[in-house]
């Protein structure tokens, strides 16, 4: 296996220079090498060639036709994506994993529901704060499906093609249900508003108007997935339509534990576990998003600087909380006293926090009063 890693540098420079020729050159000699070893990967990197080869794009070498394009810009409606390449961990409440899981188990005996005569699910509205995860979880569905991922991100597309939204809308929904596919509709309520809002476009009641019929008939080989991070503006009628609708909240503590250490311990950086559960219990108003922004920036400075991570990683969270300085540090106070069982000095608190040790004091203090 080193020598194909030996090719991994100049395969990823001539993908990302456009050199074709080079790209097929490096990945037959790759071919080559892990025939024996692995001969499952090496048809399917062949079959990929050979398709390429062939003068068929992405989209047909997983599987689908090329996706549909706006008739003035020629511009591709959508994103379309191989689910394969999907490698991330996703950290869920246990509710939404226990929905997430009977979803999926359904989908996978689809037999079974028809050859009893039931319908199978298809259709999710994923609802919640920004940077919880819809897309994320999207993608992980497609994966587990092994389905391509479908995305039209529609406020983009209501604010570039203001006037043909109907048209090119239709377009993707087609593009979705004649593929086997997972169409992910983001910022659902662009289109999908109440009927009765006064401030709407006309163009878009009549749009509602399609996805109401859409959702009634979409097929069973596909799913199509809204995710809006404002379902209080959705028409209720479409609401209706969907077979679940999933809450997607702000991580609790278990969750935040769980994100804070998948985030911030990447081998070279370790912090106690003891550290993460105290952020996890003090921080809480934070999405996986700000998670992982946070420990990425994290992460650069201790790696590039030689920083302490623990005390970047609390000044960052102090920056972010900064409208209540004074009340974060006495929740981290108490959130390393009551993990620590008491057993931790003033002194201590104070420099992991890097605050005086009167301070510390003061907030202890303050709540025997």
């Amino acid at each position: 296996m080193n020598a194909v890693y030996k090719q991994l540098p100049s395969l990823i420079r001539a993908s990302l220079e456009g050199d074709i020729r080079t790209v097929e050159m490096s990945a037959l000699s790759i071919i080559r090498k892990i025939k024996e070893d692995d001969p499952k990967l090496s048809m399917e990197l062949a079959e990929i060639i050979s398709t390429y080869s062939a003068g068929a794009p992405l989209t047909r070498s997983i599987g689908i036709t090329p996706p549909p394009v706006d008739n003035e810009s020629f511009m591709s409606l959508v994103n379309v994506n191989d689910s394969t390449t999907f490698d991330e961990i996703v950290v869920l409440d246990n509710h939404v994993e226990r929905l997430i899981k009977q979803f999926l188990a359904e989908r996978k005996q689809i037999s079974k529901l028809i050859a009893n005569d039931l319908k199978p699910p298809n259709s999710i509205l994923f609802y919640g704060p920004p940077g919880v995860g819809k897309t994320l979880l999207s993608k992980f569905i497609a994966h587990s499906l092994s389905l391509p991922l479908i995305t039209l991100d529609l406020s983009s597309a209501i604010s570039s093609y203001l006037g043909k939204t109907g048209q090119n809308l239709k377009k993707v929904l087609d593009y979705g249900k004649n593929n086997p596919s997972v169409l992910l509709l983001d910022e659902f309520d662009a289109v999908a508003k109440r009927r009765d809002d006064p401030t709407d476009l006309g163009e878009l009641k009549r749009i509602v108007n399609v996805l109401l019929k859409e959702l009634e008939e979409w097929p069973t080989h596909s799913i199509i997935i809204g995710a809006t991070n404002h379902h209080e503006f959705l028409d209720k009628a479409i609401w209706r339509r969907f077979d679940l609708k999933i809450e997607i909240p702000l991580p609790g503590e278990e969750q935040r534990f769980k994100l804070w250490k998948l985030n911030m311990n990447k081998g070279t950086i370790e912090i106690q576990d003891i550290i993460i559960k105290a952020i996890a219990k003090a921080f809480n108003h934070v999405s996986p998003s700000d998670i992982k922004q946070i420990s990425q920036y994290v992460l650069r400075q201790t790696i590039i600087n030689g920083s302490d991570p623990i005390k970047v990683l609390i000044e960052k969270l102090r920056e972010v909380n900064n409208d209540d300085r004074s009340n974060f540090n006495k929740i981290l106070i108490f959130a390393l006293k009551e993990i620590y069982e008491g057993k931790i000095s003033q002194a201590k608190i104070a420099n992991l926090l890097g605050i005086s040790v009167s301070t510390v004091n003061h907030h202890l203090k303050s709540s025997i009063k």
